[in-house]
């Protein structure tokens, strides 16, 4: 098979099993989605939805996040881990958004990119998710995923998402990297995965 053959394969077993797909990171708007998202480095998406609500109850916006110390946001993200650095850049980033960018969340990869604690793979969530631009954030799933799949022979988050990008259509990427993670965490795990029972495994493997 092909990749570009198994790609549309994937794809079509993809919305088969997800026809829609959730933001699996709960928030209210581009700023409390740029938070969560910084929070689920080296976090389960579980986690994070536990520990936002008494971090946005305390704060959910620029200026009164930027108003907490960094100590009182730690408090809170403790159980997410690397809590010192993320509350650090929590609460940097806030202040960052007032004084350059009017409070808001800039809608671009270089002015997110900027800020403290926001890398590539975070900046494209945001980008898709909050804003609908076409991105395709990779993340350890999808990095394992593209690789059974036989869609990337690279270990580097960048040319995985430089190939995926290749083989999908654009218009489907921020829809696509979602469903890729639903399925990951269903039906192709890490450990214990039996590609002979797997639906796309079974057949693209």
């Amino acid at each position: 098979m092909r990749k570009s053959e198994r790609a549309a394969f994937i794809m079509a077993k993809l919305d088969e099993f997800y026809p829609e797909v959730p933001i699996p990171l709960d928030h209210r708007d581009s700023f409390t989605l740029l938070i969560a998202v910084l929070l689920s480095a080296q976090c389960t998406d579980k986690r994070v939805n536990q520990v936002t609500p008494a971090l946005f109850a305390l704060a959910a916006d620029p200026l009164t996040m930027s108003r907490q110390s960094p100590q009182a946001i730690r408090e809170i993200i403790r159980p997410c881990g690397l809590s010192e650095r993320k509350a650090q850049n929590i609460h940097d980033l806030s202040h960052i958004l007032l004084a350059k960018h009017d409070g808001q969340v800039p809608q671009s990869f270089e002015a997110l990119e900027a800020l403290p604690g926001v890398g590539h793979k975070t900046a494209s969530v945001v980008m898709a998710q909050a804003f609908g631009v076409p991105a395709f954030p990779v993340d350890t799933h999808i990095q394992r995923l593209a690789n059974r799949w036989k869609l990337t022979v690279s270990k580097s988050v960048a040319k995985t998402e430089r190939d995926l990008k290749k083989v999908f259509p654009e218009q489907h990427w921020n829809k696509l990297h979602l469903q890729i993670i639903f399925f990951g965490r269903e039906y192709c795990p890490a450990r214990g995965h039996d590609p002979g029972v797997c639906p796309i495994c079974s057949v693209v493997s």
